[in-house]
This record gives structure tokens, C-alpha cells and sequence, in this order.
């Protein structure tokens, strides 16, 4: 018998095209690499938005998103308070992993970034908006651009309008609503990155609604019916709507709206005006318990949405409990970077829920509010003060650097001391530890799906179920202090 090598090479080559699709995600077909941005505000509640039911405020885009996007209506912030869920955003990671205990903690500069992993697959990154982890002088080991970002225009902490920002190390003052300048910094990153065919990551972190509030006069006059203070709350968020409007028509214009990954979340729960009534405070939080500082849901459930017309092809809602910690983990499966010293994540990748399959959620959701003091952060105070002492071609002043310590592993933590409030999410239950000013910590356990408001403690009624994530969440945090201690630094 005659054998046709020939003909039996063009077969297998025939098996493998026809076959070998079969085994790959509708992202990994996806070609060239999608582009990614990144949205963040600053203390929006997760009944802060008209999609999610709030009776006043004013979100055409963000509902415009909502409805053509996935939604995630169980998304956490890994925190309830700002810099510790920034450091979640960008490392897939519980914040006391790494320190970052409370607002104006810092990175550590040994962590890997969702920006440093991206850059290893071509992509170049920027960094626009509130960084809060650290100093946005140049020379800061965990400045944005020791962090990962080629290009940042970026805050130390939140700002109003016409706000002085760290231009890549340089101080200047952006003019304008203090959203829509953020936007458009970003945008002439987005589209130096479009004209130079490089996929970009783009990292948005808005200052607002976080006080002062102060709306420019045209969104507080959408609000003119209600009281002063909450004139300008609103008109901030509905200012935020607009810009995330206006960045969506520009990826339209530009022509790469439809390979491009626009992720939208908020940072906490809210710290609005001072509530006059429980109606009011009830539609911040959507009929949630508790706000900004607190790990009830009102402190940690965030909207978010992500629109990505390339894979997303028609409106999904989603119950999956996913949070902050999850961002890095689906950037990377969905870009193919690899982390080659990768530290123990929390996260997991989101992609199968954006490609339109059913998850689980594979693993709980740990939350530690560890009793650290904040560090206040005035933006303006510093950037100036970091202004006058900059001079031409020199942005790093003489003197320390700032943040030379955020490396340091100098504290050791104990296991046999886990101090602070904490919770454990596995699926639609919730265990809360909570710690009263005197005696021993109190658990209480919830069903979610049917108590959202967490009313109903199941504590005495399934003690089985108490007793395992009680089990859960002692291991989990047993893990954060080895993180701690450096242990996933040194393997």
C-alpha cells in the first residue's frame, strides 16, 4: 500500500483548524488584544445610580451601560473605605495582605499590578485620577509610575474642579469639572495609544462624590428642588454620568468601542449629606444596611457594570457574588499575561460571566477591617507644596523620599490576635464578626438572597453553618497574616 504523506499532512492540518476553535474562549479567538479602561468613583453607594432604583438621581449613561452590558448586582468592594480597595483593584488581593489597612496605607512596592502584568504582553498603561496608595512624587516607590503606569495624571487623594494633579511626576492644574478632566486626560493617553496600534490599559479613579461636594452650577441646577448640600452631591455623581458619556462616544468615534473593555465599580459604600430622614439613606444604599466604614452590605455592595460589545452581546444581570479582588485575575486571563512570582490571589477571574456561561463563584469572600488609624491625604496641600519645591527638569525635591518604608516587613503579626470587625461571604450567606467596645466579638450569620438588608440573624437557627464559616473565615485570615508576614514574597 502506497501512503500519501502529502495527503495525510493537509488532513491533519485540517483536523487542527477544524477542531482546535472548539477548545478556545471567544476571547482567546479575540484578535488583537482588547483594550481596557478601568472606572472607579470615590464613595458612590450601590443605590446611587437610576439603574439601581434611586428615585432622584440623574445616570442616563451609566443605565445606558447597565443596559447593554453585564451588570453585577452582588459586587464588593473589597473594603469600606478607599485606599485598601484601590490596592484590591489593582493586585487581585485582600488589602491586609499588604498593609493597606486604611485610607492613606500605601501599596508595597513587592506587589505585582494589574499595570506591571499587562506591560509583559505589549500593552501600555496609564493612570488617571485619585491614586490614595501612595506619593505622586516621581521617586516614590510606590508612586503610578513605579507602579506600573507609563503615563499617569494623578492625584494623592480625591479633588474638586480645576484640580492640581502629578502629570508623570510634574505638578500642573487641570481646568475644569473635576470628572471631565479626568476623562479627558485620559483620553489623550487612549488616543496616542490608538494612532501608535498599542492596546492600552487605562485606569480612571474619579474624585467624586467624596466630600466637599461641589458641583459646577449647571448639574446643580438639575437638582434644584432638593437642599443645598445634596444639590451638589447629586450634580457630582450625575457629573461623573456625563464624563463616562462622553468617554464611551469618544471609543465610538475613535472606532474601537467594540474591542474595548469598559469596567465601571465604585470604591465603597456612601458618606452623602447628612441623611434627614431613612428614606433618604435608604435610597444611597438601596435599602442596604450600613455606609462607607462598616462591612454591613450598604459598606461594601457597589454598583458595577461592564460593557464590552465584542463578547457581551446582549444585556446579562448577575447575582454571582464578584468584587474588586476579582479585576486583576480576569484582566489578565482575558490579555494572556503571565505573573511569574504571582502572590496568593483572593480574586478570580470574571471572563466565563462576560463570555455569557454560568458560574460559581469557586471560592468565599474574605473582608477584614483591621483597627488601624487612617492617614490623611490633603491633594492640594501637597501638590502644591511638592510644586514649590520642583524645579525645570527636576520633579524630585532634595530631601527624603517619600514612602521609603512601604517595603518594609519589619512588624511581625500574630495568628493568635485577629482584631477587628470581619466578614465571610460563601455564595448567599454571610457571616459577620462584629466588635462591641466591650467583651468578646459577636457573630451573626445572613441569607442575602432573602435578607438583604441583613434583618434576620440565622446564627442560632443553623449553628452547623455557623460553625464552618466561622472555620472559613478564621483560615482565610490566618493566610492574610502570613501575606502579613511576607510568606508570599519568599516563595
Amino acid at each position: 500500500m502506497i501512503i500519501d504523506y502529502r495527503l495525510v499532512a493537509v488532513l491533519l492540518a485540517f483536523c487542527c483548524v477544524s477542531f482546535t476553535p472548539s477548545l478556545l474562549s471567544a476571547v482567546e479567538k479575540q484578535s488583537p488584544r482588547p483594550n481596557i479602561i478601568l472606572c472607579m468613583t470615590d464613595d458612590q453607594g450601590w443605590g446611587e445610580t437610576s439603574f439601581n432604583g434611586h428615585p432622584i438621581l440623574k445616570t442616563p449613561h451609566l443605565d445606558d451601560m447597565a443596559a447593554s452590558g453585564l451588570r453585577f448586582d452582588r459586587f464588593y468592594a473589597a473594603a469600606p473605605v478607599c485606599s485598601p480597595t484601590r490596592g484590591s483593584f489593582l493586585t487581585g488581593r485582600h488589602p491586609n495582605r499588604f498593609a493597606c489597612f486604611s485610607w492613606g496605607h500605601t501599596l508595597r512596592p513587592q506587589e505585582v499590578t494589574v499595570a506591571e502584568a499587562v506591560k509583559s504582553v505589549g500593552y501600555t498603561t496609564g493612570h488617571f485620577g485619585k491614586w490614595h496608595l501612595g506619593s505622586v512624587q516621581e521617586n516614590s516607590p510606590v508612586s503610578p509610575g513605579n507602579s506600573g503606569f507609563d503615563e499617569w495624571v494623578s492625584s494623592p487623594n480625591f479633588y474638586e474642579n480645576d484640580p492640581w494633579m502629578s502629570h508623570n511626576g510634574v505638578v500642573e492644574q487641570l481646568k475644569g469639572e473635576s470628572s471631565r478632566v479626568t476623562v479627558d486626560a485620559a483620553l489623550d493617553f487612549i488616543k496616542k495609544a490608538d494612532k501608535n496600534e498599542k492596546p492600552f490599559l487605562a485606569v480612571i479613579w474619579f474624585g467624586n462624590p467624596h466630600t466637599p461636594h461641589e458641583a459646577v452650577p449647571e448639574l446643580k441646577s438639575l437638582y434644584s428642588k432638593q437642599d443645598a448640600s445634596f444639590q451638589n452631591y447629586f450634580g457630582e455623581i450625575t457629573g461623573v454620568d456625563r464624563a463616562m458619556g462622553h468617554l464611551r462616544q469618544q471609543l465610538r468615534d475613535l472606532g474601537i468601542a467594540e474591542n474595548t473593555l469598559l469596567w465601571f465599580t465604585s470604591d465603597n459604600g456612601p458618606r452623602p449629606p447628612r441623611f434627614k430622614t431613612e428614606a433618604a439613606r435608604s435610597q444611597a444604599t438601596g435599602g442596604l444596611a450600613g455606609w462607607k466604614g462598616n462591612l454591613w452590605e450598604g459598606g461594601i455592595r457597589v454598583p458595577s457594570i461592564v460593557e464590552w460589545p465584542a463578547v457581551i452581546k446582549k444585556p446579562e444581570t448577575t447575582n454571582v457574588p464578584c468584587g474588586t479582588i476579582d479585576i486583576y485575575p480576569t484582566v489578565l486571563q482575558i490579555t494572556g499575561a503571565k505573573v511569574s512570582h504571582q502572590p496568593h490571589l483572593d480574586g478570580v477571574s470574571l471572563l466565563p460571566l462576560m463570555e455569557g456561561q454560568k458560574m460559581a463563584r469557586s471560592k468565599p469572600m474574605g473582608f477584614w477591617t483591621y483597627p488601624t488609624k487612617g492617614h490623611p491625604k490633603r491633594s492640594t496641600d501637597i501638590l502644591l507644596d511638592l510644586k514649590s519645591r520642583q524645579t525645570p527638569g527636576q520633579p524630585n525635591p532634595k530631601g527624603p523620599v517619600p514612602d521609603a518604608d512601604a517595603a518594609s516587613l519589619a512588624t511581625h503579626y500574630s495568628k493568635e490576635d485577629l482584631p477587628g470587625a470581619a466578614a465571610w461571604i460563601d455564595g448567599d450567606f454571610k457571616l459577620l464578626k462584629s466588635v462591641p467596645k466591650k467583651g468578646a466579638p459577636k457573630f451573626a450569620l445572613y441569607h442575602l438572597s432573602q435578607d438583604k438588608a441583613e434583618q434576620q440573624d440565622l446564627s442560632k437557627k443553623d449553628p452547623e453553618r455557623l460553625k464552618k464559616m466561622k472555620a472559613g473565615l478564621q483560615g482565610w485570615q490566618e493566610s492574610v497574616v502570613d501575606s502579613l508576614n511576607g510568606k508570599d514574597y519568599a516563595d
